[in-house]
């Protein structure tokens, strides 16, 4: 059964004239927004899912979609990454974005950046075995390896700024009130 017909898109790849470029334009535009209307910095998501094979889900997200599922040994397809490699996606998406955001804000240079994150989960909770623990992670640990002609102690410092802007590792740092409906 095919859930999902269409390629993932290859995303070109750019100089990195060409990125700071990019990066310095969409700063200076985000700054000019906020100045003129201070409501502008406030964005609201919508994503949206649909169920589809044993536990898959077939997400939309603005024009995009995505497959997620589980591995057999936990009722899926296997099919596509589950839920929770996604959000280990996410924080590294998340993260790659903040520090190229920020080592070109700091004068930085980032020749090659590859960000590896895991998760360590207990399904106790999830298969109601025991109720005392967590169904999330209880420990996630990111390694950032960059490359580029400046100091390790430069990267370090990057590294403690984009940890205190990254709004996925946000998500994961912090309780976030989150409320549920039934429709």
């Amino acid at each position: 059964m095919t859930l999902l017909t269409d390629q993932i898109p290859a995303i070109a790849d750019v100089t990195a004239d060409e990125r700071a470029q990019r990066l310095t334009e969409a700063g200076t535009a985000w700054n000019e927004r906020i100045a003129r209307d201070a409501s502008a910095a406030q964005l609201t998501y919508k994503v949206t899912g649909r169920g589809v094979g044993s536990v898959g889900t077939e997400i939309r997200a603005g024009k995009h979609r995505f497959l997620v599922d589980e591995p057999a040994g936990l009722a899926g397809d296997d099919a596509a990454a589950s839920p929770v490699e996604y959000a280990l996606g996410a924080l590294i998406s998340c993260q790659v974005v903040v520090f190229r955001l920020y080592a070109q804000a700091l004068g930085l240079t980032i020749d090659d950046i590859e960000v590896t994150a895991e998760g360590d989960l207990d399904v106790r909770k999830l298969f109601g075995i025991d109720e005392s623990g967590r169904a999330g992670f209880h420990d996630v640990r990111v390694k950032v390896d960059i490359t580029g002609p400046n100091t390790a102690e430069e990267y370090e410092r990057l590294r403690v700024v984009v940890e205190e802007h990254c709004p996925v590792l946000d998500l994961f740092a912090n309780t976030v009130p989150t409320s549920g409906s039934l429709v």
